[in-house]
């Protein structure tokens, strides 16, 4: 058997993985075995959990990889909020030692993503009901101001790259992870054109934490067709350069999206 071929009659790309796993804590130093493991592990990912592109994830630190897959892991509730995240696990499932998985659970601490106790180690955030009206009242006063400045500035070339992102919102309505997808997409591209990084990076941490909840909002019934209305009269005020309306209509959207996110609470 060499590295890169596997002459076993058992063909899959988890058997070859684990083929070159064996060949490389045979020819490599016990020291760097845990690198080599590493690497062969997120060579191996499908493209899809390697995102934006295996080239640029390559050019970061193993640290920022693993941390990735944690938010991965999290936000697809494979690890539910108020989980114990289990270190030995997680690394052997990696491949990789606890020092970089270590680190890559500060990074998540820092963005609120995990919670560490003492002697107890590391946990998923779960959020209170205090928690989720903290955050969408936060979002909403910082996107409100972003769409406040982006209708004063009315800039043909910006409105009209919301506008597309809009229609294809629109064509989504009963499409609910895509509507997902864009509709972040939505909120994150008024912010850039907003300007402000510091505002920018507050709201990417808060939406990340946001989707730590249990009841998210675009998940209660009919809530996807209120929240694309909210939309559109965002847009109507986008287009129309009221800066006050902007901002009144993007505070009127996350005030309903924290009544549909509490909702039984």
């Amino acid at each position: 058997m060499s590295l890169g071929l596997c002459t076993c009659p058992v063909t899959s790309d988890l058997h070859n993985y684990e083929c070159k796993m064996a060949y490389t804590s045979l020819v490599t130093p016990p020291t760097l075995q845990a690198g080599a493991h590493a690497a062969l592990f997120f060579a191996s990912l499908p493209a899809t959990m390697t995102q934006p592109s295996a080239d640029s994830l390559r050019q970061r630190p193993l640290y920022e990889q693993v941390a990735e897959r944690l938010r991965e892991l999290i936000f697809s509730r494979q690890l539910e909020p108020g989980a114990w995240v289990d270190e030995l696990q997680l690394a052997a499932q990696l491949g990789i030692s606890r020092t970089p998985l270590r680190e890559a659970l500060k990074v998540l601490a820092v963005e609120g993503l995990v919670t560490m106790k003492p002697r107890r180690g590391a946990y998923v955030t779960e959020m209170s009901l205090q928690d989720v009206q903290d955050v969408y009242r936060l979002l909403g006063l910082l996107e409100s101001d972003a769409a406040a400045e982006v209708a004063e500035r009315h800039d043909p070339l910006a409105l009209q790259e919301l506008a597309q992102i809009h229609a294809v919102l629109a064509g989504q309505v009963e499409q609910r992870e895509a509507f997902f997808a864009t509709n972040e997409r939505f909120h994150l591209r008024l912010l850039e054109l907003a300007g402000n990084r510091w505002r920018m990076q507050l709201v990417q941490d808060l939406r990340k934490v946001m989707k730590l909840n249990r009841h998210h909002s675009l998940l209660k019934d009919g809530r996807l067709q209120a929240s694309l209305d909210e939309h559109e009269q965002l847009m109507q005020a986008l287009d129309s350069g009221q800066g006050e309306q902007a901002r009144q209509a993007m505070t009127l959207h996350f005030r309903n999206g924290l009544s549909a996110a509490t909702a039984g609470h």
